[in-house]
């Protein structure tokens, strides 16, 4: 059972997702770190005997703490945090019993550098609809809480990566994060980040058919393919459309997480004897 200051793998795995996750901090030392070197997913690893120069950026009110077994490291610096008005947890068991309770880990190898203020910053096509909106929702919600995403014309993406050190996605060209066979962007980097759970493959199956006119691989998809045009159509701001588009995934993971099951039928009016 957890202690007061400890969260359990199964309830952060709960939180991981979802709006009101805390800030994800990883302290593993190196040689720890290079024996699994994967993250919990949305973590951002921090140097421990730094805490003191770093905890005044953890821009949330609450953070879990993560070491390699959940002892003396992920303690410290979660009591440090405590000091700064940041309600902080440790990972009971650590990383060690996040990976051993078959909980998603993304892996370093996966992730795009970072830039000075330690966000991971992408690139894509203005004009969002569908896997433009999903993938970063994606991003934000498991990989880097904090990534930066440039909106730019078609013909300008590669260039504007280039010069601005930001990662291509959704795109004509062959990069990394794209268009894979039948797969959409958004399936790649639920792979690659390996997030591939039961409730994130159903989702990719309903962004797959919106996104790629398959309307028949998911009862959903025609759903989220007429929200997704009438987001294009209600904001003019491509930033703009994509916080309003967290929220539409937000509630199309959760049904996809918890409520499948679920059904809504209004009683049948009764017949007049």
């Amino acid at each position: 059972m957890s202690s007061l200051l400890e969260i359990s793998p199964d309830k952060l795995a709960r939180l991981i997702g979802t709006p009101k996750c805390p800030a994800l901090i990883d302290v593993r030392i190196d040689e720890d770190f290079e024996v699994d070197p994967r993250l919990v997913p949305g973590s951002v690893r921090r140097d421990y005997r730094n805490v003191q120069d770093w905890a005044a950026e953890i821009d949330s009110d609450s953070a879990v703490v993560v070491c390699h077994r959940g002892k003396k490291l992920s303690a410290g610096v979660a009591a440090w945090l405590r000091n700064y008005g940041i309600a902080a947890e440790v990972l009971e068991g650590g990383f060690e019993a996040w990976a051993e309770g078959g909980h998603p880990a993304v892996p370093i190898s996966a992730m795009p550098e970072r830039d000075a203020s330690g966000r991971t910053v992408w690139v894509t096509r203005a004009r969002p609809k569908i896997d433009r909106i999903a993938c970063p929702w994606l991003i934000r919600r498991f990989v880097d809480p904090r990534a930066v995403f440039l909106y730019v014309s078609p013909p300008e993406v590669e260039m504007v990566g280039e010069r601005f050190a930001a990662t291509p996605f959704d795109i004509d060209s062959p990069v990394r994060w794209s268009h894979r066979g039948e797969l959409c962007t958004f399936d790649v980097m639920v792979e690659e980040f390996g997030l591939a759970t039961e409730p994130m493959l159903r989702l990719a199956t309903i962004v797959r058919g919106a996104d790629t006119a398959r309307l028949d691989l998911a009862p959903e998809a025609p759903g989220l393919l007429a929200a997704s045009l009438g987001l294009s159509r209600m904001y003019a701001d491509d930033l703009e459309q994509l916080e309003a588009g967290m929220l539409l995934y937000d509630a199309f993971y959760r049904w996809c997480r918890d409520a499948t099951d679920e059904t809504h039928n209004w009683p049948s009016p009764k017949k007049d004897a």
